[in-house]
């Protein structure tokens, strides 16, 4: 996690963008762990959540920027 912050400050016009492309892929990624890993099955609401996020995280990486 360290090493991730850290690699963060190196373009730190887009780390916030950055965080929040990590954080929509990871609550993703551990909505598929929870079913290929763990062998359970995500609800519906799990589904909407990890949605949720993905979308969120598209906002914030692909909105328009004024410049």
């Amino acid at each position: 996690m360290a090493l991730f912050v850290w690699l963060l400050t190196l373009h730190p016009a887009a780390a916030g963008r950055v965080y929040a492309a990590y954080g929509g892929v990871y609550v993703a990624t551990a909505i598929f762990w929870l079913w290929a890993i763990d062998g359970l099955r995500p609800t519906l609401w799990d589904l909407v959540g990890a949605i949720v996020a993905i979308v969120g995280m598209g906002i914030i990486m692909f909105a328009p920027r004024h410049a």
